[in-house]
């Protein structure tokens, strides 16, 4: 008889059991890195990141996390300790991050919005979202809450990746408690973990952007609402209506996704259905009426909103597209999408209703063709609570800890070894090596110039805000922006909007004077300047060029600075 460690009589089928295991697990990454350029996805592919990758090197190191990783299958964790230590475990592996480069332009915008905020008050923000805080299609919610990071912890980034680290652990949490709800402790520990064995999730979690903190409150709404209608405990009634209407606050894309809330109504009729359709009815009207407010107060600017992502965004889901296989293949672990996709059958099988409700958003991206990974990546807890359904079925425990460990390990070792290294030679590192040299000058102020892209048909000016984000000096830019591309380039363009991004106020509040230093922004080597910005760094001592350079990304940001004559 076997004992539950797999001690015992049975102990030499579970290692081998284990040791296929593990070769699949080798197999896996084996496969994708010499099929890579499949990847198409636009920030992490692996034809990029493993193109240069010694392969002497990054096998044995999968085989040294895959041994760590059996070693720390053979230790069960109580069902108390699971989500502290979920917690903490994402927490750290997600830290890593912090050093890499914002990458993404649209930090540019969650930057501006939130440092209104620190700078003029909650007030002020609220009067003038939409107004003179450019709101493009953007919701104010996660911009907010990073104000009051700001505000509190002062304008640091890493007071931000802090923040968004944190709910990216905290989703982690609720995804424990979605599965442990819904089923028990063993879908909800494995889904929680698998979040970490999706290597492109964990670069994100260190970028200020809005994506994160959205997952985390749409699964917030997802699990408070499934308490509040299966429970009726007063405290998640209360609950549901703020949790959902915040979800929708954070960003556009959940309010398609929250259709899920009206499966868990359906999923909940089982019991006393008068019950369940009466606390539905009452979330329902609490949030109608909650989000219903917050709308009317910008009813124009949501009205606006509503027809550039119906004329713009929602076309461009098409063009900007990432293909399924990349995303469910090489940004997630395959273990994780074969998991979830045997979870289905399962599922039917046993007519397990509760499992609509993980499957229902996957469903939504497969039936509507969405594609871009920043959209699906909202969805991945459940995609994670999907596999857990499915691993649950191994009675073993250790085999299933150690498979769980094995995708787990996959998915650092691409992070750290692939997807990290990638992100530090991209030419946005230059900014934020330049603001650490500028926060060594003596100057209290930096006036920052910006050259035409040559390759890109972005508005360099949007650079301004990331390189804000990286220094403690005060930033000036009062240059007057360059001639747009013609519109039938920019029109269907996801940068679009740098060329409709007003410069901030506050970054013309000052006059340059001669103790200020120096910043210009060009795209390539040797790029000249034109005359007005030549007369204003020509008498300046030149300190130090940035000049790490891709060939990935059309976007450069080669960074020169300049600081007064002693």
């Amino acid at each position: 008889m076997q004992a539950a460690d797999g001690s015992g009589p049975g102990q030499p089928n579970q290692r081998l059991l284990a040791l296929l295991v593990a070769l699949a697990a080798l197999t896996a990454f084996m496969a994708l890195y010499v099929f890579r350029s499949l990847d198409d996805n636009r920030l992490t592919s692996w034809q990029w990141a493993f193109d240069q990758a010694d392969i002497a090197w990054l096998f044995p190191a999968l085989a040294v996390a895959i041994a760590f990783a059996y070693a720390a299958s053979g230790v069960s964790v109580p069902g108390r300790w699971q989500a502290p230590l979920l917690f903490v475990w994402s927490f750290m592996a997600a830290a890593f991050f912090w050093g890499a480069p914002e990458v993404i332009v649209d930090t540019a915008r969650y930057f501006v919005q939130a440092k209104y905020l620190e700078l003029y008050g909650v007030g002020f923000f609220m009067r003038e979202w939409g107004g003179e805080i450019a709101a493009w299609t953007d919701l104010p919610l996660v911009p907010f809450l990073h104000g009051l990071v700001f505000t509190l912890f002062g304008e640091a980034r890493i007071a931000v990746q802090i923040f968004t680290t944190l709910l990216f652990s905290a989703t982690v949490v609720v995804t424990w408690l979605i599965g442990r709800t819904l089923w028990d402790d063993t879908v909800g520990g494995v889904a929680g973990a698998l979040l970490l064995a999706m290597p492109y999730l964990l670069t994100q979690s260190a970028l200020m952007l809005v994506d994160v903190p959205t997952m985390f409150f749409l699964a917030l709404a997802v699990f408070v609402t499934i308490k509040a209608i299966g429970d009726g405990e007063i405290r998640f009634l209360l609950a549901a209506p703020v949790a959902i209407t915040l979800a929708m606050l954070s960003k556009y894309s959940t309010w398609l996704m929250l259709s899920v809330l009206a499966v868990v109504v359906l999923v909940h009729l089982e019991q006393d259905w008068r019950t369940v359709m009466k606390r539905a009815v009452a979330i329902g009207l609490a949030t109608i009426l909650l989000a219903g407010l917050l709308a009317l107060i910008k009813f124009d600017l949501v009205v606006s909103q509503m027809q550039l992502l119906w004329g713009y965004q929602w076309p461009g889901l098409a063009r900007w597209e990432e293909s399924h296989v990349s995303t469910f293949l090489y940004q997630v672990h395959p273990f994780v999408t074969v998991a979830a996709l045997c979870s289905l059958a399962i599922a039917i099988v046993r007519r397990d209703r509760r499992y609509a409700i993980v499957a229902w958003m996957l469903l939504l991206i497969v039936v509507l063709g969405i594609k871009r990974a920043r959209y699906v990546l909202i969805t991945l807890p459940m995609l994670a609570l999907m596999a857990g359904y499915a691993l649950r079925e191994i009675s073993d425990g250790r085999l299933r800890r150690f498979i769980v460990a094995c995708a787990i390990a996959s998915g650092l070792v691409t992070a750290y070894f692939g997807y990290l290294p990638l992100l530090n030679s991209t030419s946005s590192a230059n900014l934020m090596a330049a603001a650490e040299r500028i926060d060594a000058l003596e100057s209290d102020r930096v006036e920052v110039f910006t050259l035409a892209q040559e390759r890109s048909i972005i508005n360099p000016a949007v650079l301004v805000p990331i390189l804000d984000l990286y220094t403690v000096k005060q930033v000036l830019y009062v240059q007057n922006p360059l001639a747009p591309p013609p519109w039938s380039a920019l029109a269907t363009s996801p940068l679009r909007f740098s060329w409709q991004f007003d410069r901030p106020s506050y970054y013309g509040s000052a006059a340059p004077n001669a103790d200020d230093a120096a910043v210009v922004i060009a795209s390539r080597p040797g790029q000249a300047p034109p005359d007005p910005i030549k007369l204003n760094i020509e008498d300046m001592e030149f300190v130090e060029a940035f000049e790490i350079s891709d060939s990935i990304f059309k976007l450069k940001a080669l960074i020169y600075l300049y600081e007064p004559p002693e």
